[in-house]
């Protein structure tokens, strides 16, 4: 699997996973500030983006993507940055190669199972008939019938491209629903982590909890963690303040 990636600087290498749906077009902005003092590997998931497709999508094999892609690059060690499902997928990495990992940075995630809540989505997007839609805006009228919020369906529309003269949707929905309940699954530890990682959460998400703190605690000693007043999309509800907390904790 060769995952399609930006690199943006130079310095220590810094990798950084988006969530689902998602993509590395969504962190350009946060690569470039990074790239201050990192070489930053902005990567595209499998089944996302500009990646290659796959029928098969674990949090596993999308951590063994990231190793390969470093190999290739010839990268001896890593800070590693994800958000949300990527966050799985950088806790995952961390714990099968934690002798690779330099720091981790979880975004507004934790590693215990969670219920499905975007099967309705993914069903909604795949129900589309692009034959009859012929713009971004007719797209979005018809996904507002069944997805209300505006600013999701904005997120979901910046995966519509145009392909042999149609609409039609860049990820890969059909195995990301197939996949999704292994996306849910729990992170496995064999034992405590000894990497220095932040969590950074909203305080307005119900993403991680007290609970899901004490949790973190117990399989990563040295976690520390920081709140920002934000729902899920942390990073882009408060960009300054995630900049620094986060530069911070690489930089210290």
């Amino acid at each position: 699997m060769k995952l399609h990636y930006q690199i943006t600087g130079s310095g220590p290498a810094l990798v950084i996973v988006h969530g689902l749906f998602g993509s590395s077009d969504n962190w350009r902005s946060m690569a470039k500030y990074f790239a201050k003092h990192y070489q930053v590997i902005n990567i595209d998931l499998r089944n996302h983006g500009r990646s290659p497709h796959n029928d098969s999508q674990s949090l596993s094999e999308m951590a063994e993507d990231i190793f390969e892609l470093c190999q290739q690059l010839q990268l001896t060690k890593v800070s590693i940055l994800g958000h949300s499902l990527g966050g799985k997928v950088a806790m995952q990495f961390t714990d099968l190669y934690s002798h690779y990992v330099e720091k981790l940075v979880v975004v507004d995630i934790s590693p215990r199972q969670y219920e499905g809540q975007h099967t309705p989505l993914m069903d909604a997007m795949m129900a589309l008939d692009f034959t009859a839609l012929q713009s971004r805006k007719q797209v979005d009228e018809a996904l507002a019938l069944s997805v209300d919020d505006p600013s999701v369906r904005q997120f979901l529309l910046m995966n519509l491209i145009v392909e042999d003269e149609q609409l039609q949707w860049r990820i890969n929905l059909p195995a990301l629903k197939a996949n999704y309940k292994q996306f849910m699954n729990e992170v496995f530890s064999d034992s405590n982590s000894n990497s220095l990682c932040l969590f950074v959460y909203g305080e307005h998400s119900e993403y991680v909890t007290e609970q899901d703190r004490d949790d973190i605690q117990a399989i990563f000693p040295y976690a520390e963690f920081a709140s920002l007043p934000a729902g899920h999309w942390v990073h882009a509800e408060r960009p300054q303040q995630f900049k620094r907390i986060v530069e911070e904790f690489l930089l210290r």
